[in-house]
């Protein structure tokens, strides 16, 4: 009996459907242990900055599902549900002091006394996109960006944990895994922007209820507890 049992589920294992979901960076922390759980399906989640994933997606990546920010959303003609909330924040290695960060002007203040800085490329994503307008905005882009190390990929503030950068500016959601980096705070309310990420079915999956049945899972009740502590808010 305990045989039979056995090759009855490797056999429900082996016919459970499976779902390719491309992802941006940030979601990872909030999606991994939901994504672990669904039960409906074997899900393989692919992580990649917003602009190497709408290019995968061009290149015909065979994806049933991404979960991307709501800007990027309409750029590829699809529609989805908004699942998380997250704003940018600003990064130390765990054993150096906290600079201030708590106005506009502190926060300039300490990007200018900064030895060296990493934000993430503003080609590929999208939190170094609003770092760059706001380097701008600030007047010290050119001061800032002599010294800048940009990332293109998988958790961007890395370095600072290593103690080879001084200062990281991520999303909050990716900064709260690296190992030996503290969270010094949001960016000055001012300054931040809050990203969005929204789930939707690809245009070519043949799995739609099993994308809608995911969807579902991530924007349940027992998902949305999971939030604070990976760094995000629910959407607004």
């Amino acid at each position: 009996m305990k045989l039979l049992l056995a090759l009855l589920c490797f056999s429900s294992l082996l016919s459970a459907e499976e779902l390719r979901v491309l992802s941006g960076g940030a979601a990872k922390p909030f999606v991994d242990p939901l994504a672990a759980t669904f039960q409906a399906a074997k899900v393989t989640m692919v992580y990649q900055p917003m602009g190497k994933l709408t290019q995968s997606l061009r290149d015909g990546d065979p994806a049933d599902m991404v979960i991307v920010t709501t800007e990027v959303l309409p750029t590829l003609h699809l529609q989805g549900k908004p699942v998380a909330r997250v704003g940018i924040g600003v990064a130390v290695n765990e054993k150096a002091r906290s600079p201030d960060i708590s106005t506009v002007d502190a926060f300039k203040k300490t990007l200018l006394a900064a030895k060296s800085v990493v934000y993430i490329d503003p080609k590929v994503g999208t939190s170094g996109k609003h770092v760059a307008q706001i380097l701008q905005q600030l007047g010290i882009a050119d001061e800032v960006n002599r010294k800048a190390t940009f990332g293109t990929g998988g958790y961007i503030t890395e370095p600072v944990g290593r103690g080879e950068i001084e200062l990281g500016i991520h999303q909050i959601s990716e900064i709260l895994p690296v190992k030996g980096v503290k969270l010094v705070g949001p960016l000055p309310a001012p300054l931040q922007k809050y990203t969005v990420y929204a789930a939707a079915p690809t245009a070519k999956t043949a799995k739609k209820a099993a994308v809608d049945a995911f969807i579902a899972h991530l924007t349940a009740p027992d998902a949305r507890g999971r939030l604070e502590k990976a760094g995000y808010t629910p959407p607004e």
